[in-house]
């Protein structure tokens, strides 16, 4: 998923790298049933500390929702431990304190995860808390009400990041026909005249075992787990499939270039430009390649990041791929000052047509890269709170099939399938380029909106900009 952490653990990482040179880590572990009403019970056994997170995942979230609809995923998440049937019982929070219950939840794209993370001895009554929470919301009115007050006040801390208005100039352009389905906050105006029969709706057609995951990783039983989960959670009706009725809308591609500059007050220039990339369900070989690549010009050694970083003419760079099975975005992203941002335009242009080249990376860039995410995947499943929300997101946005054969997949990946990337959803590709500086800047440099569709071909270094000095690479997970 790409906006997955890159990690760095010094020697570590170092030895892991030279174990796992020339093949693929040990596949993703865990034991997985589908119950008869189709809810897929997933169990990673991790016995390193006697902890256990209880997760419940949902194909719902912003990809379900039309404008009238936008943000209620997100209103839906905070009610979710709000009051319910059973908890009206007296003692029933209490247990829950007994045994330590930390919990939480996150709306993203594609999936909506709700968790809780206890000992080893409360695992039962995490289970029966969490299927209380999905099968018997209440919906109060007080409690409801509150909630909405408490999502426009997170919206509105959101607007009050500059970055905001950036991120949202690219999604409103890239995603123009159904914007609310990239939106997981959502919009302010929907939430505040949201209804709890709204909430209803949602969980009539989301929150139904056949489209609902239940996680259960850390100091567990498989076999325990597969028996409790039949017990507590086999009798939740099976639910009509929610993307039969209401089929998901594919994104149309851009028809052309578009570009935007936000004003607001900040010192230095922010540029970002987005493409549409592949989908897990459309082009999943192409999902290998892009992560390979965008994890190769990451690192500090690349020519990418020489040309823009090692030169002066930024102070940082990246590109990133980030997984969707709806469209996953590219995005392209620098920051350097006013003065030198049409420099830096230039070059991360010319930079971009020479993806293609031969001499762009190194083999040793290509395998380095390869053993580097799979050192990486290994760390995510250190801590299996943190892997529980892993599988879940995987399970939404790809499958788990997919997660399944990820390391193998990006072991096969060669020059020829990422220049097949490279051409098919970057090189010459409608794109959307933003820039976020203040408007006295702005005017000081004479910056246009036709600077920012310029596009430079493979030429000479932009005017001014020194040769990047060669430097030898290095093993390097950051």
């Amino acid at each position: 998923m790409r906006s997955m952490r890159a990690t760095s653990a010094g020697l570590l990482a170092v030895t892991l790298v030279f174990l796992l040179a020339g093949r693929g880590a040990a596949k993703p572990h865990w034991e997985k049933v589908t119950l008869g009403n189709g809810l897929q019970v997933i169990v990673i056994e991790n016995r390193s500390v006697p902890l256990v997170t209880v997760e419940i995942a949902v194909k719902n979230g912003a990809f379900t929702e039309t404008p009238e609809f936008n943000g209620l995923s997100h209103l839906y998440e905070h009610m979710f431990f709000k009051s319910n049937e059973k908890s009206r019982v007296e003692g029933y929070h209490d247990r829950a304190s007994e045994f330590g219950m930390l919990s939480n939840a996150t709306t993203r794209e594609e999936v909506v995860n709700y968790y809780t993370t206890t000992v080893k001895t409360g695992t039962r009554e995490a289970m029966i808390f969490m299927r209380d929470a999905i099968r018997y919301p209440l919906f109060e009115e007080r409690e409801f009400s509150q909630e909405i007050q408490v999502v426009l006040d997170e919206l509105a801390q959101h607007r009050s990041n500059p970055f905001y208005y950036l991120i949202n100039a690219i999604d409103s352009r890239l995603w123009y026909k159904y914007p609310s389905r990239k939106n997981p906050g959502g919009s302010p105006e929907t939430v505040a005249r949201a209804t709890p029969e709204m909430m209803r709706m949602i969980q009539r057609r989301y929150y139904v075992p056949n489209n609902a995951a239940l996680v259960v990783s850390g100091d567990v039983a498989a076999a325990e787990i597969f028996r409790m989960a039949e017990e507590l959670f086999g009798d939740w009706p099976r639910g009509e499939d929610p993307f039969a009725r209401e089929p998901i809308p594919r994104h149309p591609p851009l028809a052309g270039d578009a570009a935007v500059i936000v004003n607001q007050p900040v010192n230095a220039a922010t540029i970002q430009m987005g493409l549409h990339g592949p989908s897990t369900d459309l082009d999943g070989p192409a999902t290998y390649a892009a992560d390979v690549f965008s994890f190769i010009l990451r690192q500090p050694n690349s020519r990418f990041s020489r040309a823009l970083v090692d030169t002066g003419l930024t102070t940082g760079t990246g590109l990133n791929y980030y997984t969707q099975r709806n469209v996953g975005p590219i995005s392209v992203m620098a920051q350097t000052t006013p003065e030198k941002l049409k420099e830096a335009l230039r070059e991360i242009n010319r930079q971009i047509g020479l993806f293609t080249r031969a001499d762009y990376f190194t083999d040793e860039e290509l395998e380095s890269a390869k053993t580097l995410l799979d050192v990486n995947e290994i760390y995510d499943r250190e801590k299996p709170s943190e892997y529980a929300h892993t599988v879940s997101f995987w399970w939404a946005s790809s499958g788990l099939d997919y997660y399944e054969g990820y390391i193998a997949n990006l072991r096969k990946v060669t020059r020829a399938d990422i220049r097949r990337y490279i051409e098919t959803y970057i090189t010459n590709k409608p794109r959307v380029v933003a820039v976020l500086i203040s408007e006295a800047d702005q005017q000081r440099i004479g910056l246009t909106e036709a600077d920012l569709l310029v596009r430079e071909k493979e030429a000479a270094p932009a005017s001014g900009v020194r040769k990047p000095p060669v430097k030898k690479p290095k093993r390097d997970p950051r």
